[in-house]
C-alpha cells in the first residue's frame, strides 16, 4: 500500500476483486439468475450490491430493478445500509439517491427502481435489464399477488426482458419453498452456497454468542450453513412424515367419506385459492386424504368443484367453513345439487389450535396420503403462523374434512361401544389387537348394513 499513489490507494478500496472471496463474485457463463444462497453474514448482501455497481460500472445496466419485501427494507438494506448501494460505490462515483422517486441515479445515466414485495402491481408495466431480490425467501409478503393473480416476483421476471442479456441476481438464506426448488433446478441458474463462517471478518463475539446455541439444531443447518431442508422449523408436519405414512393408488375401501371446503374471501377469480379437499376414514379406522381439488375461482366455479368431487367420491356429505361465506356458501353449492348433504363449520380457534389435533393423528400414524399432492404438502410443512404468510387455504380444508371424519366437538378421537359397556377407540391401538379388530370388524358391519355410525357424525 505503502507504494501506490493516494490515488490508486483510494481506487483499491473500492476494488472488490481485490477484497472479496471467489464464492461472492458473479459465476462465469451465460445465466439468468444468480442465486446465491448462503447463511447468515456470508456477505450475501454485499456481493449483490458489488455486482449490480459492477455491471452500472461496465455500462453493462440502465435500468435496474432493486426488490425487498418492503419499501423500508429496500432502503435501509440495498441503499443505505452498510452493505448497500450506497455506502460500497466510491465518492467520485456514488449514486443520488432520490427518496420521493425512489430512484438511484448514476452519472453515467443508469437508473436504479425500488420495489417491495408488499406492492406487486408496481412491478407490472416496467421493463428492465438487471434486478437484484434480497432475501425473497423470507418476504412476508411473497405470495401477495395482484389484482391479475401476478405476484412481485413474478412481474419481476415477466419485467426483466431490458437489453441483449438481461440477468437477475437473488441473495438469500433459503426456505423450503416450492418456487425456489424449481428455481434452483432451471438450466439459466446459477447456484453459489456458503456458509456463514467462511466470513472471517465477522467478530468472534458473534459466534460465540450468538451462532453457538443453533449448532447442531435443524435451524442452525438452515440459517448458518444455508442447508436445503425438507420441513420448515416450527411447522405442524414434516414431509419425512407424510411420506413414511403414504400409500399407493387404488384408496382403500372407506366407510365414510367428505369433501372439506375453505372458500376464499373473494367473489371472483383473482381471489385466493379456495380449499378443496377429499378425505375418508377407512375400515381400520384410519383416515386417508383421497385428492385435492382446490382452485381459484368464483364462488360458482370452486362450487361446481366440490359437488363435481362430491359426485365422484360418492362422498357422504360436504363441509364447509362459513366464516367469511355464511349463508352464501351453501347457498352456492345447492344452486348446483339441490339435495346435497351439507353441513357449515365455524372457525372458533385459530388455525394452528385446530391442525394440532390432526397433526397429532399423523404423528401416530393415523394419517395416510394416497398418492402424492404437492401444491397441499407444500403448505403443510411449510406453514409456521408467526411468519405472516397467507392462508393456508388447501391444508386448512384438510384440516376440516379430517376434523369432520375423527374428532369430536371436543377435538378428541371419538369412541363407539361394543355391548353395554365396553368401550373402544377404532383409531387408536385399543386394549390388545384383538379387541382393535373386533372394534373395526362391528364398525364395517354397522355401516354397511347402515344402522350405526360413532357419535358425532
Amino acid at each position: 500500500m505503502a507504494t501506490l499513489s493516494t490515488m490508486d490507494q483510494g481506487a483499491l478500496l473500492y476494488d472488490w476483486k481485490f477484497w472479496s472471496r471467489p464464492q461472492q463474485r458473479a459465476p462465469e457463463g451465460d445465466w439468468f439468475v444468480w442465486l446465491v444462497q448462503a447463511g447468515r453474514g456470508f456477505g450475501k448482501t454485499r456481493a449483490g450490491a458489488e455486482y449490480i455497481r459492477g455491471r452500472v460500472d461496465a455500462g453493462a445496466a440502465r435500468r435496474i430493478a432493486l426488490v425487498n419485501d418492503t419499501s423500508e427494507d429496500t432502503r435501509k438494506i440495498m441503499i443505505e445500509g452498510p452493505a448497500g448501494l450506497l455506502a460500497i460505490s466510491p465518492p467520485w462515483d456514488r449514486p443520488e439517491y432520490i427518496p420521493s422517486k425512489k430512484e438511484l441515479h448514476w452519472k453515467n445515466g443508469a437508473v436504479a427502481h425500488c420495489y417491495e414485495a408488499e406492492a406487486p402491481e408496481k412491478l407490472r408495466g416496467p421493463e428492465h435489464d438487471l434486478a437484484w431480490a434480497d432475501e425473497p425467501a423470507k418476504w412476508r409478503n411473497l405470495r401477495k399477488a395482484d389484482v391479475q393473480g401476478a405476484t412481485a416476483w413474478d412481474n419481476l421476471l415477466l419485467g426483466l426482458r431490458q437489453g441483449t442479456h438481461p440477468q437477475l441476481v437473488a441473495t438469500t438464506t433459503p426456505r423450503p419453498l416450492p418456487w425456489l426448488r424449481a428455481l434452483k433446478k432451471l438450466p439459466t441458474t446459477v447456484v453459489t452456497r456458503g456458509s456463514s463462517y467462511e466470513n472471517d471478518e465477522l467478530a468472534a463475539e458473534w459466534f460465540s454468542t450468538v451462532v453457538a446455541p443453533y449448532e447442531g439444531t435443524r435451524l442452525g443447518r438452515q440459517e448458518l450453513y444455508a442447508e436445503d431442508l425438507d420441513d420448515t422449523p416450527g411447522a405442524l408436519w414434516t414431509l419425512a412424515r407424510i411420506d413414511a405414512l403414504r400409500v399407493l393408488e387404488p384408496a382403500p375401501a372407506c366407510a365414510r367419506i367428505v369433501v372439506a371446503l375453505d372458500p376464499s374471501g373473494g367473489i371472483d377469480d383473482t381471489a385466493a385459492e379456495c380449499g378443496i379437499v377429499v378425505a375418508g376414514v377407512g375400515l381400520d379406522g384410519h383416515g386417508y386424504v383421497l385428492a385435492d381439488r382446490s382452485l381459484r375461482g368464483t364462488p360458482e366455479q370452486w362450487a361446481q368443484a366440490a359437488v363435481s368431487a362430491y359426485r365422484a367420491f360418492q362422498a357422504d356429505r360436504v363441509v364447509a367453513e362459513v366464516n367469511f361465506g355464511g349463508a352464501m356458501v351453501g347457498a352456492t353449492l345447492r344452486t348446483i345439487e339441490p339435495s346435497l348433504p351439507y353441513r357449515e363449520l365455524r372457525a372458533s380457534r385459530g388455525k394452528i389450535a385446530r391442525a394440532e389435533p390432526i397433526s397429532a393423528l399423523y404423528e401416530q400414524g393415523r394419517i395416510h396420503h394416497v398418492g402424492a399432492f404437492p401444491a397441499l404438502e407444500d403448505q403443510m410443512v411449510t406453514y409456521v403462523p408467526d411468519l405472516g404468510l397467507p392462508s393456508p387455504d388447501r391444508m386448512d380444508a384438510m384440516v376440516w374434512a379430517l376434523t369432520d371424519l375423527m374428532l369430536d366437538e371436543r377435538g378428541i378421537p371419538r369412541m363407539i361401544t361394543l355391548g353395554s359397556t365396553r368401550v373402544i377407540d377404532p383409531w387408536g391401538p385399543g386394549p390388545d389387537e384383538a379387541a382393535r379388530a373386533a372394534a373395526a370388524e362391528a364398525l364395517r358391519v354397522k355401516v354397511l348394513t347402515g344402522g350405526y355410525w360413532p357419535q358425532g357424525r
